[in-house]
């Protein structure tokens, strides 16, 4: 009877806390409401700037720029409020109130976040979904534009190709990202080894602070300003708006693009291009695309290499420069298209050049479904060994490529310490793995495969540590606790983005941020004070 009654008092202890814990959260979420009310701007109506569960278009907004599907339905919280701020105002008043009432940040641009990390949270949440924040301005005679961290780098393109024929930015060729995650997490297309990154090329940026502060480069200070251009600015603040030096392109640029199979000599010519792709003149761009294909007459599956290029001149130049560094690839004038540099972008975006330019303003993403991806450094050619084994492995799964972009050029002059972005010198390319499918139940199998793959490459790519790539975010490196993470729990995802620009990055965060209140699960850690010993 005692253990009875005992289980009885229990249970109904649990159920009065969790009675108050609703209540408690629901008067919480009433008062963030209230006071981000009463930080509004009167212009406009409240209705028009937060949703809540209720409002009829929460559902749409939240899953409006998700293009993973893998995030369509988790076990992970949907934000309490989605907040599309018009202004920096509207900014600052969620900041505000959500620290005021302990609720997370999450910050959306483009919603490309390879993790999701940009609009899901284990914890309770506010979503600030900066779309509606896509102003750019362009100034061709200073050669810079101010952007608005909602646009897609799509749409600045096409900005920059209204007032100008002969300039362009060293931003990503996936039109629909967006330039707030993109800009703070380095940005490389295909121009970067003539210009080096998009962050590279940032000369301003505003930023609301943990404290609600709005800061330009000067008022913030340099050490935050070089920490968002590469260090990923959700850990810093929330940036609506960048500043960034354009540069010049040629009226006339070329572009080509060769597939050979395994059984047209591919694997040789792969490994030619291992030797060559980075030392190639600086206006040149060659980069290979190892995917499964169909070879005919027979139907079977076999390995395709996909090697595209965008020269930046015409293709009488064009030829020599690869008669001379890759007459194996056979290159020959009909390869070649000419075009403007801004076609250019149309075709490497998955378009044709002859497109309308109005495609790049266009939010809808090329591709939405299931994917994971994960990136790696390589520093020395992969060996025969090597690709025989991960040609294999690609045949496994017909969804899954490696995309291997080649550094050098300019990337080799920049110091590692530049920005957070430490993958310069030495490197001589990096891969992107991609694997896709269509239905969720096929999820744990190719993740499993993923990983195996992955773990497979080890043997042929960075290490001590192994390199990756922020903006093809992996939660398999590690993740930070739900609150607090020390600086060396943390280090085992960190080291790998940013190697030795790890621990300064750590020294801004806890200098700006030493609350921890913009974090995530691979958010820069604050430093842990030191007590004294008595």
């Amino acid at each position: 009877m005692e253990r009875s009654n005992f289980r009885m008092r229990l249970l109904l202890l649990l159920l009065l806390v969790s009675l108050a814990r609703s209540a408690n959260s629901s008067s919480a979420h009433e008062m963030f409401l209230q006071c981000f009310s009463s930080h509004m701007q009167h212009s406009r109506s409240y209705s028009e700037v937060i949703l809540t569960k209720n409002s009829s278009a929460y559902s749409s907004v939240l899953q409006s720029s998700i293009r993973n599907f893998r995030f369509l339905n988790t076990s992970t919280l949907k934000p309490q409020f989605i907040i599309t701020p018009f202004n920096e105002f509207e900014i600052q008043a969620a900041i505000v109130c959500a620290k005021k009432y302990d609720m997370q940040i999450r910050v959306r641009s483009g919603g490309h976040d390879y993790e999701g990390l940009s609009f899901l949270s284990y914890q309770e949440f506010v979503l600030i979904d900066l779309a509606e924040l896509c102003s750019i301005s362009v100034d061709i005679e200073s050669e810079t534009a101010w952007i608005g961290a909602g646009a897609s780098i799509g749409e600045l393109y096409y900005r920059i190709a209204e007032k100008s024929k002969v300039h362009g930015f060293p931003a990503g060729s996936c039109p629909t990202v967006g330039v707030g995650g993109h800009f703070s997490g380095g940005g490389f297309g295909t121009i970067f080894r003539k210009y080096g990154l998009a962050a590279d090329n940032v000369i301003d940026a505003r930023i609301v602070d943990a404290n609600g502060r709005i800061l330009d480069r000067e008022s913030m200070g340099e050490d935050l300003f070089w920490a968002i251009r590469g260090g990923g600015g959700a850990s810093f603040g929330v940036v609506f708006s960048w500043k960034v030096r354009l540069v010049s392109v040629p009226p006339t640029v070329t572009v080509f693009s060769i597939e050979k199979t395994i059984q047209q000599g591919a694997s040789n010519l792969l490994r030619k291009w291992q030797s060559i792709g980075d030392k190639l003149h600086e206006d040149l761009f060659l980069h290979a695309t190892i995917a499964v294909a169909t070879s005919s007459p027979n139907g079977n599956k076999t390995i395709q290499v996909s090697f595209a290029s965008l020269f930046l001149g015409r293709a009488e130049e064009l030829l020599p420069v690869m008669q001379d560094s890759f007459p194996e690839l056979g290159l020959m004038r009909e390869n070649c298209s000419e075009m403007s540099w801004i076609q250019s972008v149309l075709y490497f975006g998955g378009f044709s050049p002859s497109d309308s330019l109005d495609v790049l303003l266009s939010r809808t993403a090329q591709f939405k479904g299931f994917f994971k991806g994960k990136s790696d450094y390589v520093k020395e050619p992969i060996s025969e060994t090597g690709l025989e084994g991960l040609y294999k492995r690609l045949l496994e799964e017909e969804t899954s490529m490696l995309i291997l972009t080649p550094y050098g050029g300019r990337m080799s002059e920049i110091s590692d310490s530049e920005t957070p972005f430490p993958h310069r010198n030495g490197n001589i390319f990096e891969i992107q793995y991609i694997i896709t499918w269509d239905v969720e139940e096929e999820t744990e199998k190719n993740l499993k495969w993923m990983r195996k793959l992955y773990a497979y490459m080890a043997p042929y790519v960075s290490n001590s540590p192994r390199a990756a790539y922020l903006n093809y975010r992996d939660l398999d490196l590690g993740r930070n606790n739900y609150g607090n993470t020390s600086f060396a729990k943390a280090s085992v995802w960190g080291l790998k983005y940013f190697k030795n620009n790890f621990k300064r990055l750590a020294r801004v965060k806890t200098a700006t941020d030493p609350s921890n209140f913009f974090r995530n699960e691979q958010s820069i850690p604050v430093l842990q004070r030191k007590r004294n010993l008595k």
